[in-house]
């Protein structure tokens, strides 16, 4: 989000399982001890959904990266965006994630991992059908949802989810975006 916004900021690379999001610095800044963790002047904002409609609030309303407010538009934009961290992320992805590639921590737990590959498929046919009849999330704009959907997307694909030609579609457009490209590099640097 920070790229297509085209703000500047400064990256602290912290790794999530080394311990570093337990020190009694990061504990104050978060006690949840995760990452991302955003800082911006006076506010310290956690939680990725939260940080991207935060910045596409404060940084990037007027170049449509939120519908405005008190809109159906802005009501389907928080929909979404719940739907996409809860449904797709951490009732799906997740369990994927910490169940294959995190088996020394979480353990091996192949149903789980069969029914979340499972409900994943299920729950991104909704989005499916969305992005059949429109470029983006919520219509013709690309928003701070489509930043967390093709995230997911990502994800599902690195996890071996199978996703549909027009979810494939969907995250090779949203992929090939300049800032996406650029926060990619940046990403892999830290």
């Amino acid at each position: 989000m920070l790229h297509e916004l085209g703000l500047d900021y400064e990256t602290r690379p912290i790794g999530s399982r080394t311990g570093e999001t337990a020190t009694p610095e990061f504990t104050r800044l978060n006690p949840r001890q995760k990452i991302p963790l955003l800082q911006d002047g006076e506010i310290t904002l956690a939680e990725s959904a939260a940080i991207v409609t935060y910045l596409a609030q404060n940084y990037g309303q007027a170049a449509g990266f939120i519908p405005p407010p008190l809109t159906a538009q802005r009501a389907a934009y928080f929909e979404w965006c719940f739907f996409i961290m809860t449904e797709l992320d951490a009732h799906t992805l997740y369990v994927i994630r910490k169940h294959t590639n995190l088996v020394a921590i979480y353990g091996e737990a192949p149903a789980a991992v069969r029914a979340a590959r499972e409900g994943f498929v299920k729950q991104a046919r909704v989005a499916d059908q969305k992005l059949a009849q429109q470029p983006f999330i919520l219509g013709a704009s690309f928003t701070g949802a489509d930043i967390l959907l093709a995230t997911c997307l990502g994800w599902a694909e690195r996890l071996e989810v199978p996703l549909t030609a027009t979810l494939r579609d969907y995250l090779e457009r949203t992929t090939a975006r300049p800032a996406y490209r650029l926060a990619h590099t940046a990403n892999q640097r830290s």
